[in-house]
């Protein structure tokens, strides 16, 4: 889908769709009056007579009206407050695009991003448009042997009043390229784990360090063997598939900047191992490697933006399978830090492959690192499918994160990792035990990872309940690219 933004009058404007807004009292949108004007008062009269009561998210779609140059007019629900909040503008666009997909139309004008929103700058409700619409033409079916038709729907302007400025142009570019980040997010973690394998993510990190110029190394076992990587070499203990460690550089800022590393959990079938998960609904494991997506899409997302900062991406990938070989609850390893660990239950394997990454991440010399895992189901238990688990060292840094995600949409929720916590980690025979029982699942994993952190400022996103959805929507959802891309962003300034 192509996104354009330029200043245009609604009653002049020649496309397949023009969408305007109308209020739960009645009240036309800016745009609206000036295009009822050009109708003849067609729009108002539609509303005397109650056919659009203007409910958020309510269309209607009335084609060929006289007066009106567009093929159509779309109008849409605002309610009741001239000034609505972000999740009711993000309701409105949804509408909008699921109506114009089923409209026909090759292309339309939204008048939308005029409108008032609660606490939301211009460059947020562009954003949103060019994520939203990025998202309702999404589709993952080419492995079908009859895929659906590609959308209808394929430019889409957001016209303005006054002519935009060089921000907002820059703004749209940038959500287009988090729009490209997400779209990446979302393919590789639909992929099944017979296609996207761990030698299949190091060949798309390799295909995206050479369309934008980055830095790449990949890692295999006998390498990370050398390192001491034994903690996460004995996840892929049972698998046919070689581990690899890829680690991808982009140099935007200055030599002397020390970078942000993102580190992406990369499991790309987790069985649980001799700690064998249920069947049912085992086939969603495909997604345990969204962390490693996600380090991806936002990699992508920047190079594209050409954003003036130091980042480095570290995935450690492999399969977590059962076989003669596996790593059997009980076994003691060494970590790449020195540190002994007692693998209690080989189904907590997402923390021994990041605990090596994080020891690693180190060589970087980093300002920053954050990890990001499907690590826990205690934290879908705690947040839901709605808020990302959110773990730090540095409150300062939580909060950056906190606003990151509060201002895209793409929220996180600052869970506790106080010292109470570590006991529970405590082993007998070695320096510490991979879980910590069933209470607070999701803090003890986070504060295992804290005990390999502790030379930089370090966050954990938990992004088991909101990487992917399951049911009749099952799919990735590109979580979290948004957040990633905007804390960068305003780390770049």
């Amino acid at each position: 889908m192509e996104f354009s933004i330029k200043q245009s009058s609604s009653d002049k404007q020649r496309t397949g769709c023009v969408v305007v807004g109308v209020y739960a009292n009645g009240k036309l949108s800016a745009a609206a009056q000036i295009l009822d004007v050009a109708m003849q008062h067609q729009l108002s009269d539609l509303i005397a007579r109650g056919d659009m009561e203007g409910k958020v998210g309510q269309t209607l779609l009335l084609p060929h009206v006289a007066g009106c140059v567009a093929e159509r007019v779309l109008l849409v629900g605002l309610g009741k407050s001239s000034a609505f909040a972000a999740t009711q503008f993000v309701d409105v666009l949804r509408a909008v695009f699921a109506v114009l997909h089923k409209s026909n139309c090759k292309e339309a004008a939204l008048y939308l991003t005029d409108l008032a929103v609660s606490d939301r700058d211009e460059a947020w409700k562009i954003t949103q448009a060019v994520l939203v619409g990025a998202e309702s033409a999404y589709r993952c079916d080419h492995l079908k042997s009859k895929p659906a038709d590609a959308p209808i729907l394929r430019k889409v302007l957001l016209a303005c009043a006054e002519k935009p400025e060089a921000a907002a142009k820059a703004t749209l570019a940038q959500a287009v390229a988090v729009a490209h980040g997400m779209q990446l997010t979302k393919d590789l973690g639909n992929l099944p784990g017979n296609i996207c394998t761990p030698t299949y993510l190091a060949e798309q990190a390799k295909s995206l360090a050479k369309a934008y110029k980055l830095e790449v190394d990949v890692l295999e076992e006998k390498d990370m063997e050398k390192l001491g990587m034994h903690s996460l070499l004995s996840v892929t203990r049972g698998s046919r598939q070689p581990a690899k460690l890829i680690t991808l550089a982009y140099h935007g800022g200055e030599k002397k900047q020390k970078p942000i590393v993102l580190v992406g959990k990369g499991i790309t079938f987790d069985s649980g191992g001799i700690s064998l998960k249920p069947g049912a609904e085992m086939d969603e494991m495909k997604y345990d490697m969204c962390g490693a997506a996600s380090v991806l899409g936002t990699m992508r997302a920047i190079a594209e933006m050409g954003l003036k900062l130091n980042v480095v991406v570290v995935i450690p990938t492999c399969e977590n399978m059962p076989d003669g070989q596996a790593s059997k609850p009980g076994d003691i390893v060494t970590s790449m830090s020195g540190q002994s660990i007692e693998i209690l239950n080989t189904d907590a394997e997402g923390r021994l492959v990041l605990c090596d990454a994080l020891t690693y991440a180190a060589r970087f010399e980093p300002s920053t690192v954050i990890d990001v895992a499907t690590l826990t189901g205690a934290c879908v238990i705690a947040l839901g499918h709605v808020a990302t688990g959110l773990f730090s060292n540095q409150d300062d840094l939580a909060q950056e994160l906190l606003a990151a995600g509060q201002y895209t949409q793409d929220r996180a929720w600052q869970m506790p990792l106080w010292e109470e916590y570590q006991p529970l980690l405590d082993s007998n025979f070695a320096d510490m035990q991979n879980i910590g029982g069933r209470a607070g699942g999701s803090i003890t994993a986070a504060c295992f990872l804290s005990r390999f952190t502790k030379e930089y400022r370090w966050a954990h996103l938990d992004i088991a309940g909101t990487a992917w959805k399951s049911g009749k929507d099952k799919g990735a959802t590109g979580r979290p690219v948004p957040l990633l891309t905007q804390y960068l962003m305003q780390q770049a300034k």
